[in-house]
């Protein structure tokens, strides 16, 4: 099996202010890519070539687990906004944050700071379990929730290449800037 580039649901420029163009055809167009190409490069005549994304994460380790997970990862967190977003989670998935966090603004609050506080590079999460209970995961380089058996719901992306461009080493700035466009329908539909 062939992995391709997932094509995005809206331009380039959809999502400025918060993410520019240029950081957006850098992202998607040359690191995203990149992962893809590595990816088909490394398995081919394996045993991963015929196999799904996901079982190739689950499967794998080394070169091919973090450009498969990097491929997965990025795939997921451009899916996660939309152009201006669109307001808050559904009903169900607000009930279980203020069970989680007493308030919409204090999950908020303390997802920023996870994200802020990722060492070097990498990932926060909003997942659920299989109870469906929520927490805050952050993982480092091409770590993801799905090897842990977790549901991802949501997911910032704090490598330097998804916000340097745009806001150099003010990783908090670009975070807070993410919250202006999560797509909750997107969101809420995966919990």
């Amino acid at each position: 099996m062939r992995f391709e580039l997932p094509k995005l649901a809206w331009e380039a420029n959809a999502l400025e202010p918060a993410i520019s163009s240029r950081t957006i055809e850098f992202h998607h167009g040359k690191h995203h890519q990149a992962y893809v190409n590595n990816l088909n490069s490394l398995i081919e005549g394996t045993d991963f070539e015929n196999m799904g994304l996901e079982d190739i994460i689950r499967k794998s380790e080394g070169a091919i687990f973090n450009n498969a997970a990097q491929v997965w990862n990025h795939t997921f967190y451009f899916n996660c906004f939309t152009p201006g977003g669109n307001g808050l989670p559904s009903e169900d998935l607000l009930d279980a944050i203020h069970k989680n966090w007493d308030s919409f603004d204090r999950f908020k609050k303390e997802f920023s700071a996870a994200a802020v506080s990722v060492f070097g590079s990498g990932w926060a999460w909003l997942v659920k379990d299989k109870e469906g209970n929520l927490s805050i995961v952050k993982e480092s380089n091409a770590g993801t929730p799905v090897v842990k058996g977790l549901e991802p719901l949501l997911v910032f992306d704090v490598w330097e290449h998804a916000y340097y461009l745009d806001y150099q080493n003010r990783r908090a700035d670009y975070v807070e800037a993410l919250w202006n466009i999560v797509d909750w329908e997107a969101v809420s539909s995966r919990y």
